[in-house]
């Protein structure tokens, strides 16, 4: 069996460690694959690389082991039993020999040349070490604060100009770490709200290095009940008046999420899908809050407020409660296995078909997510009648 490599920004991070938890405990028969898009029958007969499968390794700036990591979650967020992780402990300990230090942690030189060489000496040494077929890139890492677009940005000419000169100012991290992905042509995912590949120059980049990328945001709680209710007042011709959403969350992400520049990322990609979907919006917004005793657990309260026949105003309220990463980890993994189909099809660029994964996705306009699911199921009925893409 060829193996595939999944390698994390932030392996050690709650998503990271619940992915690679859940992983090994599926493929080991312990746990069911609920919550993977990619068992769904219209997905589980493309030939997906398989759960067992999966080498993971990356990158992390915490010095604490994944046993440790695991417990911790166990401890803060009650899922886990201290059984699994046993059981699983020899699993864990192999993928801790494959994380290395995260730039950013002092093991790392300073300059964005020298931290791309360093990430790609450590992404390449992994594929070696590990006899990998494919290696795919995902950020899971904590989202970065919101950058101003650069016109560097703008074409992969301008962006190699600065990256010459070693402007770091031109270089958020997770910029960084995209382009030595891209750059030595592993696929790339960013699941976070952060730059990653998102300007046009990294998309230059995958088309010359013939491999693919997707993001951003992974959208797994309110903003996947917004992009999928949403459509229901614009299919109704119902005038949203207003929409407004507030959310608590516990996690390290919370915590971050305290920045106000941080912050702004986030809500920026979260109120886009609706005003897409909606169009006519009235008042929107949305309000974060660090709620530290909620541990990974987040509530999303939403209060709509529309209006319909003979100037009748109605409103709908709900609450979203759930456990921040066991939403995301499986996400992950359907993004990675997903990512290295693609990658071994031939297929080159942004992966639009994965759209329904994410709150701002890369390439497309379309933001509710029953439009978005049905642009994934007709990329698989394609993916069976024509197996490979000859460039």
């Amino acid at each position: 069996m060829t193996a595939t490599g999944i390698w994390l920004i932030g392996a050690r991070g709650a998503v990271g460690t619940l992915t690679i938890v859940g992983a090994r405990a599926i493929a080991r028969g312990m746990l069911e694959p609920t919550g993977l898009v990619t068992e769904l029958a219209d997905l589980r007969d493309l030939a997906l690389p398989p759960l067992d499968s999966l080498v993971f390794g990356g990158h992390e700036l915490c010095d604490r082991n994944l046993v440790e990591s695991a417990r911790e979650f166990r401890n803060k967020a009650g899922l886990l039993t201290e059984e699994t992780i046993q059981a699983l402990a020899r699993d864990l300990e192999e993928v801790d020999s494959d994380i290395r230090p995260g730039i950013g942690s002092g093991a790392h030189p300073v300059g964005p040349r020298a931290k791309i060489d360093a990430i790609q000496r450590d992404l390449r040494s992994f594929q070696q070490r590990r006899a990998l077929n494919h290696v795919v890139v995902i950020n899971v890492a904590t989202t970065e604060a919101l950058t101003e677009e650069r016109p560097e940005w703008g074409t992969l000419a301008d962006l190699r100009q600065a990256l010459d000169k070693d402007r770091a100012e031109v270089f958020p991290t997770s910029l960084v770490y995209a382009y030595a992905a891209l750059d030595a042509g592993y696929a790339y995912v960013n699941f976070t709200p952060s730059v990653g590949a998102s300007v046009p120059a990294l998309e230059e980049l995958a088309r010359e290095r013939y491999t693919v990328h997707a993001g951003r945001d992974g959208k797994t709680g309110e903003t996947l009940v917004k992009s999928t209710l949403a459509p229901l007042f614009a299919h109704r011709n119902l005038r949203v008046l207003a929409w407004e959403g507030y959310n608590m969350l516990g996690n390290r992400d919370g915590e971050a999420l305290r920045d106000p520049h941080v912050r702004g990322a986030k809500c920026k990609s979260k109120d886009r899908a609706l005003r897409s979907i909606l169009g006519e919006l009235g008042h929107s917004s949305v309000h974060i809050d660090y709620v530290p005793s909620l541990h990974d657990w987040k509530v999303a309260y939403d209060f709509i407020h529309f209006e319909g026949f003979l100037g009748a105003k109605m409103s709908m309220q709900f609450t979203w409660q759930g456990c921040d990463s066991a939403l995301a980890a499986p996400l992950v993994l359907d993004l990675g296995r997903l990512s290295a189909f693609s990658q071994r099809r031939g297929e080159v660029g942004v992966l639009r078909h994965l759209a329904c994964f994410f709150k701002d996705p890369l390439g497309v306009e379309v933001h509710g997510f029953t439009e978005q699911f049905r642009m994934l199921r007709r990329y698989a009925a394609a993916a069976r009648e024509r197996p490979t893409i000859h460039a």
